[in-house]
């Protein structure tokens, strides 16, 4: 069944949300505060560990440092892009707009709720490869893994952040949705280094979305988000020059 993976995935991510909202009241708010402050550091962990397994390499015996010059710019391009292309504003509206179409007006959690875990569950390579396998071989294994780590981390971020982070389920159908039906028609369509580039920089991002979770001054997650295709386009002219 074409978009299986996608259609687990989400199911996945509104159990958790469902689980998390449900035993929200029964939380005390320092327990939150402390879940919250565990999720972000379990976030930054999975973005360190994904940036070091692309970042470092073995030769002769010692660690070497790779793609460091991809990544500082396809970052640095990308946040520019995203700044003027206000993308972090346009985000925000539609979370409103979400909110008040969900008749959670009185919510004042909701936006930023919805902001983090969309980006948490929707930026990382498994995301895309995943979409691919299921497109181009009904392979939807990647992606229902995937969906049991979305469903543990949306429900501790619903049970400390609120309903916001259970409507993340609507970007991850409309983006693993739309790439999977891609790969279906046009098969591969991302040659190895884009897939080993944008993991690389959304290990990065992922690791910014950690930071956010667990300090004050945040980090414009959203607007920095065209550095995936950057880091993508970056790939696939450089696997063909090369």
């Amino acid at each position: 069944m074409l978009g299986l993976g996608t259609i687990i995935n989400v199911g996945c991510i509104l159990l958790g949300g469902i689980v998390g909202y449900a035993g929200k009241n029964q939380l005390k708010e320092q327990m939150r505060d402390t879940l919250l402050s565990i999720t972000g550091v379990a976030v930054i962990v999975m973005g360190m560990g994904g940036t070091l397994a692309q970042m470092l390499s073995l030769s002769d015996g010692k660690l070497e440092t790779t793609g460091t010059l991809m990544m500082i710019l396809s970052l640095a391009i990308g946040a520019i892009f995203g700044e003027l292309l206000r993308i972090e504003d346009r985000v925000t509206q539609f979370a409103e707009w979400l909110k008040d179409k969900s008749h959670n007006t009185s919510d004042t959690t909701f936006v930023d709720a919805f902001v983090s875990a969309s980006c948490t569950v929707c930026i990382g390579a498994m995301a895309i490869v995943g979409a691919m396998q299921d497109g181009i071989s009904g392979d939807y294994s990647m992606l229902a893994a995937k969906g049991i780590l979305d469903a543990i981390i949306i429900c501790i971020m619903t049970s400390t952040k609120g309903k916001g982070c259970v409507f993340s389920a609507l970007p991850v159908g409309v983006l693993q949705g739309t790439v999977t039906i891609i790969a279906y028609f046009c098969g591969n369509f991302l040659p190895a280094a884009s897939l080993d580039y944008l993991s690389y920089v959304g290990s990065v991002l992922i690791l910014c979305i950690g930071l956010n979770l667990v300090r004050e001054k945040q980090i414009k997650v959203v607007n920095a988000l065209p550095a995936l295709i950057v880091a993508a386009i970056w790939g696939y002219i450089g696997e063909r020059i090369l």
